[in-house]
């Protein structure tokens, strides 16, 4: 038996990729090729577009697949939702679905599109959203490079987006905000009440999890004079307390902890002046709470 993931191609790959090797999977694609080879011989994936994810692994052809919680909104697709992975085409964080008109429209709120036409490949998501907020609009598909569109082909867009800078690049500005989506492991129903898939589903689940808080922290291990060792461990935060261990001269101690990286730049220098020796900084894989 095998279980059958579908993975994100496009802006979520690289990511989703680096993400499941840190998880202890390695994953090989060749180019133009849709079907990678995963170094698990229970586990064959398939690359297809995120859009589409929800609907195979509604249907089954898949038994979980990685794709946006805004797409799973878009189909309304009956999936199981396993984890929320918050991490989007730049890096580890999610995005937003954003209203946008020109800067110099006099649009100024959502209820403002009353009778307007907006250009969005969310079409779906966007007729429900408006139509619970009373507002009647024509709502289009956009096929791509949604940001020239206004306001020639459309009065406002709603698009996706995780800084904003397209948007302003084509002189738009943000008027409200219908959606905050994340990347999210989901699986189809059938598959999730087999046992040995969903222990399969667990497993894949809890390792991707861990991936995921380790690319926020850090270890660091370094020798601390015992007579130190109070005012060292005030200093330093952990996932819960340090481990100390003991060294063969007894006046000297090894202390090892994981922290937030971006921390440790303001406390090493802390540690070094408290008299810690020795000071090791190493990145992590996985972080299993």
């Amino acid at each position: 038996m095998k279980l059958k993931i579908g993975l994100p191609k496009g802006s979520l790959q690289e990511t989703t990729f680096k993400l499941f090797k840190n998880a202890g999977f390695s994953i090989k694609l060749l180019e133009r090729s849709y079907v990678p080879t995963i170094d698990d011989p229970e586990v064959e994936g398939l690359v297809i577009r995120a859009q589409e994810m929800a609907r195979y692994v509604e249907d089954g052809i898949l038994d979980m697949g990685i794709t946006g919680y805004d797409w799973v909104l878009e189909q309304d697709a009956k999936v199981v939702e396993l984890v929320r992975l918050k991490y989007g085409k730049v890096g580890f964080r999610g995005v937003k679905w954003v209203v946008a008109v020109p800067n110099d429209s006099p649009i100024k709120t959502i209820e403002g599109l009353k009778g307007k036409k907006i250009a969005t490949e969310l079409v779906g998501y966007t007729k429900r959203f408006l139509k619970k907020r009373g507002i009647d609009a024509t709502i289009e598909f956009s096929w791509g490079a949604t940001e020239v569109k206004p306001p020639l082909l459309a009065d406002a867009i709603i698009e996706v987006t995780e800084t904003g800078a397209s948007l302003r690049a084509n002189n738009l500005r943000i008027i409200d905000t219908i959606l905050e989506s994340e990347t999210v492991l989901i699986a189809n129903r059938s598959a999730w009440k087999d046992e040995w898939k969903r222990q399969k589903m667990e497993n894949i689940t809890m390792l991707l999890k861990g991936a995921l808080v380790a690319e926020e922290k850090v270890g660091l291990k370094m020798n601390v004079p015992r007579a130190k060792l109070g005012k060292i461990t005030k200093i330093l935060p952990s996932l819960h307390t340090p481990t100390i261990s003991n060294l063969s001269d007894e006046h000297w101690v090894a202390i090892e902890v994981i922290i937030d990286e971006k921390t440790v730049r303001d406390i090493i220098p802390n540690l070094k002046r408290a008299g810690a020796q020795g000071i090791v900084e190493y990145p992590l894989n996985k972080v299993i709470p």
